[in-house]
């Protein structure tokens, strides 16, 4: 991976393809290399930039509390960094509230909007709480309590939550702490669907038990032009339960 250094940490990436630009973010709390089985089917339409978010993968982290707003940050450096001034953006999960952030912040950067097994709403208080005591708990004893509580929810499919305890396994324990305190505190972005004039589109498993698909419905629901796929049996990974589904759907933001 690449590296270059922004707003104080070190952020690696990858970058493969030729066509349209699109930044593809991974969810919480796992790395670039949940895209690896899409890259392939969209490197031929794409010019791909997969970062390890910060405090993730090969990216570094500060020791303190961020927002959300930090980690869209990071993603613009990076894009000043390699000369893109506009690009389509599709986040997993946690991603895909860094893509959310990416555009309230940067708006005329953006060329397009991919929500992979995510949604708009802010946590509810009680969500919200318990972050917050998770984060505790990572900072008292680790992350294993985490680990463990994460991976059957991601997928039924054993290998794949074999793939999910082992990518979790890599990230430091600051890491948990700053994501899971910064999806705590992230903004509602409701209200900025009125403003996405540019390709929307929605993925989805419908048997996911970390977001339910009733929050993908409703984005659908509030913005027409969204393309909605809801992968049938897929739980919390489609880009690794239903790959080619997800690569179709995500060649909508050329």
């Amino acid at each position: 991976m690449e590296k270059i250094g922004i707003n104080g940490i070190e952020l690696a990436y990858i970058r493969r393809g030729t066509g349209t630009s699109l930044v593809l973010l991974h969810g919480f709390p796992l790395d670039h290399h949940i895209w690896d089985e899409v890259v392939p089917l969209l490197e031929d339409t794409f010019e791909l930039i997969l970062p390890d978010l910060r405090g993730f993968g090969e990216s570094t982290t500060v020791n303190s509390s961020y927002p959300m707003d930090d980690f869209a940050s990071d993603i613009a450096g990076l894009l000043d960094h390699l000369g893109i001034q506009k690009t389509a953006i599709a986040g997993h999960s946690m991603g895909g509230y860094v893509a959310l952030a990416f555009a309230r912040l940067y708006p005329e950067r953006i060329s397009g909007l991919g929500l992979v097994s995510s949604q708009v709403l802010a946590d509810p208080p009680d969500r919200r709480e318990g972050r917050y005591k998770s984060a505790a708990e990572v900072a008292e004893k680790g992350i294993g309590s985490v680990v463990d509580a994460m991976t059957t929810k991601f997928t039924p499919d054993p290998n794949l939550q074999a793939f999910a305890r082992e990518n979790m396994e890599k990230h430091p324990p600051a890491a948990y702490i700053g994501a899971l305190k910064a999806m705590a505190e992230r903004k509602d972005s409701t209200s900025l669907l009125a403003s996405m004039k540019y390709p929307v589109v929605v993925i989805h498993g419908d048997a996911d038990v970390l977001i339910p698909i009733e929050r993908a419905r409703e984005v659908k629901d509030a913005l027409p032009h969204a393309h909605l796929v809801e992968a049938a049996g897929a739980g919390h990974l489609p880009m690794m339960e239903d790959k080619v589904q997800t690569a179709d759907a995500l060649k909508r933001l050329t």
